[in-house]
């Protein structure tokens, strides 16, 4: 998707234009009609200016859900064993028994957020014999 194409929040100065009619009277619909937003719109930041003092926009996009599973780090890593080699299912039946849930993957996501890998090397002496070309 190209930045274009991507939702922006309405400008400050409409929302402050839009409230300044409510308060000297104007009504929702009719201050949505005036400034072509939603009567929905004008709730919202009604409602957010009251409870905020202002009627500034929320942050946009960005992660919401990864500190659900990264409040359980230690767990995780304990699941993982000393070699660090356990599979993501074992990791997930792991924490399934310490009452904690998470999909495949998720937790396949957290490893890589985290630069955790669990590739299982195979321990074997290196070899002697040094390659010709």
């Amino acid at each position: 998707m190209e930045a274009a194409d991507m939702s922006k929040a309405l400008s400050m100065d409409l929302r402050v234009r839009a409230l300044a009619a409510v308060s000297q009277g104007l009504s929702h619909r009719a201050a949505a009609e005036r400034f072509e937003v939603s009567a929905a719109s004008i709730s919202r930041w009604r409602k957010l200016e009251r409870e905020r003092g202002d009627a500034r926009p929320h942050a946009l996009g960005g992660d919401r859900r990864s500190a659900r599973i990264d409040a359980h780090m230690n767990a995780i890593l304990e699941s993982l064993g000393p070699d660090k080699d356990a599979t993501i299912e074992e990791v997930r039946r792991s924490l399934a028994e310490q009452g904690l849930f998470f999909g495949f993957g998720t937790i396949q996501r957290f490893f890589a957020r985290h630069s955790i890998t669990r590739k299982k090397r195979v321990r074997t002496p290196r070899s002697k014999t040094v390659p010709t070309s």
